[in-house]
């Protein structure tokens, strides 16, 4: 048996029990949701402050930003579903509009296709194929920085599409992430390692770039930013800074056009 297939079938065993659980609902979701055009896709995000970053647990300092910590291929939405990395030319070099509808409340995206193609055509193609529905929102960081961080199948920080990629689109050259930014998480140092997790910032943040760089920056929320703050007013679950949300966010399906 190859390395990647057993990887995949420990991943599989692993989630067997929440995609069960899952099932039901990802099918009911997908037939209902209405995508125009192709659909968004791929958001993993990492915020790097200095050089210390650490994986994506909930926990941690006030200061350790959300990471991803895919480090093989993970499980995906579905037992059987294969995401394939997509072309940049999806993104049609143009301006995306759409909805993320969540569980607290509906978020109005624009995806920038021409600043960061690789980034908005892997949102537009997971968005397509539902990747995104029923995915909770697992990461909440209400000190230093100040994001959600959403798009892990698995709600652990460590689940993706089954690939990762790169490099690095579209960072500030100032490292400042204003209130409203979608980006992408990645491994700490890792520059190819996003996925499909990403984060909103809901409060200028300052991340200082690691040594891959910066964090790509792929889109803008254009209404609803007062849902993610009103989950960041809630604070996290355990009464931390960086952790689960009080308020379970799951997305309920992505839009686009």
């Amino acid at each position: 048996m190859s390395p990647n297939k057993r990887e995949r079938d420990y991943a599989h065993r692993r989630y067997e029990e929440w995609q069960r659980r899952q099932a039901a609902a990802r099918t009911r979701k997908r037939r209902q949701q209405v995508v125009a055009g192709s659909v968004v896709g791929f958001l993993v995000v990492a915020l790097g402050v200095g050089a210390a970053i650490s994986s994506a647990r909930n926990g941690g300092s006030p200061l350790t930003p959300p990471t991803s910590n895919v480090t093989a291929p993970a499980a995906s939405p579905s037992p059987t579903a294969t995401y394939t990395l997509p072309s940049p030319s999806l993104a049609e070099a143009r301006l995306w509009t759409g909805t993320i509808t969540t569980s607290a409340g509906s978020i109005g995206i624009s995806l920038d296709g021409a600043a960061a193609p690789q980034a908005v055509a892997n949102f537009v193609s997971l968005a397509q194929h539902g990747f995104f529905t029923s995915t909770p929102c697992h990461r909440l960081t209400t000190a230093g920085i100040f994001v959600l961080q959403c798009g892990d199948p698995t709600g652990t920080g460590t689940g993706g599409p089954g690939y990762t990629w790169g490099p690095i689109e579209n960072a500030p050259a100032n490292n400042l992430y204003p209130a409203g930014t979608i980006a992408m998480a990645r491994t700490s140092g890792n520059g190819s390692s996003m996925g499909s997790q990403f984060f909103l910032v809901y409060q200028d943040s300052t991340i200082p770039a690691d040594s891959a760089g910066g964090y790509t920056v792929f889109g803008h929320i254009t209404s609803g930013l007062g849902v993610v703050q009103a989950v960041a007013a809630a604070g996290v679950k355990d009464g931390s800074s960086d952790g689960a949300p009080t308020t379970p966010v799951t997305i309920e399906g992505v839009e686009v056009k």
